[in-house]
C-alpha cells in the first residue's frame, strides 16, 4: 500500500485526523502529508477538508474495498470458481483491463474490481462516471465452450442475476430494460456491458462487466447523461455495505455463468419477462439512423427483442441498438 492509499484509509471513516497523527501512521513528514494530500485530490478528485487545529477530513466517509472482506462474504462453492480477485485503486476500465489479458495467462473466473475507473465505458462507447470509492466497477473474465450463437442472451441472463440480487439484499422496484440496464423506477441503477473474443465455432471468451450506482455526488450526477439513481437514494440513506454488496454481486454472477454454460438463456426467459419495464408498451427501436415504433413483446429465448409493428412481431437482436419508450 502506497502513501497515498494508507492517506485514503487513515481519512475513510469521514472524522477529523490531525496532520500529525497522519504522518505518524505513514511515517512522513506533515508537510509530506499536506503535499499528498493535495495530489490525492486532483488525481482522485476526492474532496478533503482541512481545518486549523482539528485537521484533515474526508467530505464523504469512504467504504474502501477489502478483498479479505469480500472473500468472507461469497459462498464456499462460488468462491472456488472464483480464480483470481484483484482489486484496482485506478484504473483506465475494468473491462479493459481484462480484454488486454492474453486469454492464456488468466482463467474462467478471474474477477477485477475498481476504487475509481478513469476511463469506465458502458454499452456504444458511452463513458461511465466513476467517482472513487463509492460505486462498484466489477470485472469477470470467463471462458465457455460454447461459439458465438450458444452465448446469445448472456447480457440478459446477467440482468436477471443482478436484479434478483439487488432484490435479496433488500432493494424493490427493479425493472430491466433491454438488453443490459437495470434501472430502479425507471431510473438507471446499473449497466452491464459484455465484450467478446474468440474463433468460430467456440471456444468463446468473455469479459463481462457491471457499473452500479452506489453513491454518486450531485457534481458526478450532472455528468450522467439520463435519468438515474443510487443505492443511498433507493435505501433513503441507509447504504448496504459496499463489500457485502460487491460479494453477493460477484458469488450471483459466477454461479450464473457457470450455469449459463449447461441452461443458456432459455432458462430465464419468464424471469427477465417479469422484470421488463417495457413489456406491452409502446416503444421506440433505433437501429442504425432508423426509428422503428412498435409495441414491446418479450424476448425469445436467444435473447432477442420481439416487436409488434402493424400486427406483425419480428426479432431484433442487440449490438447497436437502442430501446425506449415512445413519446
Amino acid at each position: 500500500m502506497d502513501t497515498r492509499q494508507k492517506l485514503i484509509q487513515a481519512l475513510s471513516d469521514g472524522r477529523f485526523h490531525s496532520g500529525e497523527m497522519l504522518a505518524e501512521t505513514c511515517g512522513i513528514s506533515r508537510t509530506a502529508v499536506w503535499k499528498h494530500l493535495c495530489q490525492i485530490k486532483t488525481q482522485f478528485a476526492i474532496e478533503i477538508f482541512s481545518v486549523r487545529g482539528k485537521g484533515y477530513q474526508l467530505a464523504v466517509p469512504l467504504e474502501l474495498l477489502d478483498p479479505v472482506r469480500i472473500r468472507e462474504e461469497i459462498s464456499s462453492a462460488a468462491l472456488a470458481k472464483v480464480s483470481a480477485l484483484e482489486i484496482k485503486d485506478q484504473i483506465d476500465s475494468t473491462n479493459s483491463y481484462l480484454m488486454a489479458l492474453a486469454p492464456g495467462e488468466i482463467d474462467s473466473g478471474h474477477v477485477v474490481l475498481a476504487e475509481q475507473q478513469t476511463a469506465g465505458r458502458g454499452r456504444q462507447g458511452k463513458f461511465w462516471v466513476s467517482p472513487y470509492g463509492n460505486n462498484i466497477y466489477l470485472s469477470i473474465f470467463w471462458r465457455f465452450s460454447l461459439d458465438l450463437a450458444g452465448i446469445s442472451g448472456l447480457s440478459l441472463a446477467a440482468g436477471v442475476v443482478v436484479a434478483k440480487t439487488l432484490n435479496q439484499l433488500g432493494i424493490v422496484d427493479i425493472g430491466l430494460k433491454w438488453p443490459n440496464d437495470i434501472l430502479w423506477q425507471n431510473r438507471k441503477l446499473a449497466g452491464l456491458l459484455i465484450e467478446v473474443s474468440g474463433e468460430h465455432g467456440g471456444p468463446t471468451n468473455i469479459v463481462l462487466g457491471l457499473g452500479l450506482n452506489s453513491r454518486i455526488g450531485s457534481s458526478d450526477g450532472n455528468a450522467i447523461g439520463q435519468p438515474w439513481t443510487d443505492l443511498t437514494m433507493v435505501s433513503e440513506g441507509q447504504l448496504i455495505s459496499r463489500n457485502l454488496l460487491a460479494a453477493k454481486l460477484i458469488e450471483a454472477l459466477i454461479e450464473g455463468l457457470s450455469g449459463f454454460q449447461h441452461n443458456g438463456f432459455a432458462s430465464l426467459v419468464q424471469d427477465w419477462n417479469r422484470y421488463d419495464l417495457h413489456q406491452g408498451k409502446l416503444v421506440s427501436l433505433q437501429v442504425g439512423a432508423q426509428r422503428i415504433a412498435g409495441v414491446h413483446r418479450g424476448v425469445e429465448k436467444n435473447g432477442a427483442l420481439l416487436l409488434e409493428v402493424d400486427g406483425k412481431t419480428n426479432a431484433f437482436y442487440g449490438g447497436e441498438l437502442s430501446l425506449r419508450l415512445a413519446e
